[in-house]
């Protein structure tokens, strides 16, 4: 029994000093930058991530839009908010958002124009995560992943361009939450409603390469506007993202490996607060950031695709447009 716990105990406390140490290398957002007065949009905002950058940028005294699939759980997620929340003012707005259905985005576009004259940061959290082994679906019938992460975003980011344009003092921030995983993606301009689909396919790590590239050719586009763009990856955080992919018994497969490189959602909205927030960045736009820093990826990027890319999601999107006119 002794010598049971003569072992035990030195172990769990050497388990606890690696993880500890391992945070400390996760990057932190220092800045104390206020946000009195300031407007911003955060996607996905009811949970995970999302609702953690939500309650920092209300933290702030900023004015958080928190743009929701489910307007009932924005609601919530703004009662959660303000029963944690230290300051006793907060100003959160829900508003019904469903990335799926570009109807949905210009719906909320059109109501964000008319009630606001500017927006000063847009932070585009929300995504999905599905397995390969059945093709998932947009309501405008492209693969989920393509058609949420990317294009909605895509498209609800150049439908705001004009109140962002507008925002008063510093320039306005767009930060695209991105992942490393888009090391894994490729981006196959010829395909990118995914209709060829091989086992060796990652569909997620795809969508997240064309959130780089997006955010990449988004910074050249809009140079003359005041709007910076930065793309991020948060690290590999605990949220209900890849709920559709893990069983229950995968918990237990991957709890030791967790235990030192899983997030909390309070570690992981660190980056993509650094990128909404952080005065340094004012001169820097077209960037990928990692734990509150410049991050290198292993992806050569070319201009040609970015384009291509960007011309090929516009077609798609004035389609369906049209059809719906």
């Amino acid at each position: 029994m002794y010598s049971l716990s003569y072992y035990v105990l030195p172990s769990i406390i050497i388990l606890i000093i690696i993880r500890k140490y391992r945070e400390t290398k996760w990057g932190k957002c220092k800045n104390k930058v206020r946000l009195d007065g300031k407007i911003a949009i955060v996607t996905g905002a009811n949970s995970g991530l999302g609702l953690e950058i939500a309650k920092e940028l209300a933290a702030r005294n900023a004015q958080v839009i928190l743009a929701c699939r489910n307007l009932e759980k924005a609601n919530t997620a703004c009662e959660y908010i303000r029963g944690t929340s230290k300051n006793s003012k907060v100003m959160l707005i829900p508003m019904e958002l469903d990335l799926a259905s570009l109807y949905s985005i210009k719906n909320f576009a059109d109501k964000i124009k008319e009630h606001y004259q500017e927006i000063n940061i847009l932070i585009n959290n929300a995504g999905v995560a599905f397995p390969n082994t059945k093709r998932v679906e947009t309501k405008d019938g492209f693969e989920v992943h393509f058609g949420v992460n990317h294009l909605g975003t895509f498209y609800l980011t150049n439908l705001l361009l004009e109140p962002l344009s507008a925002s008063s003092g510093n320039n306005a921030r767009v930060v695209v939450v991105a992942s490393s995983l888009h090391e894994k993606g490729v981006v196959n301009v010829n395909d990118l409603n995914s209709l060829r689909v091989t086992k060796k396919t990652n569909l997620y790590a795809n969508s997240k390469l064309m959130n780089i590239y997006f955010a990449q050719e988004l910074s050249r586009r809009i140079k003359s506007k005041k709007i910076n763009v930065y793309a991020c990856c948060p690290g590999w955080v605990y949220t209900a993202l890849f709920r559709h992919s893990i069983k229950w018994y995968h918990y237990f497969l991957i709890a030791p490996v967790a235990f030192f490189f899983m997030r909390s959602p309070k570690q992981g909205v660190q980056t993509p607060v650094y990128c909404a927030t952080e005065p340094e960045l004012e001169t820097e736009t077209g960037l990928l950031y990692r734990d509150c820093k410049r991050y290198n990826s292993k992806v050569i990027f070319y201009d040609n695709i970015a384009t291509k890319l960007w011309e090929e999601s516009e077609s798609m999107i004035n389609k369906i447009i049209k059809k719906e006119l």
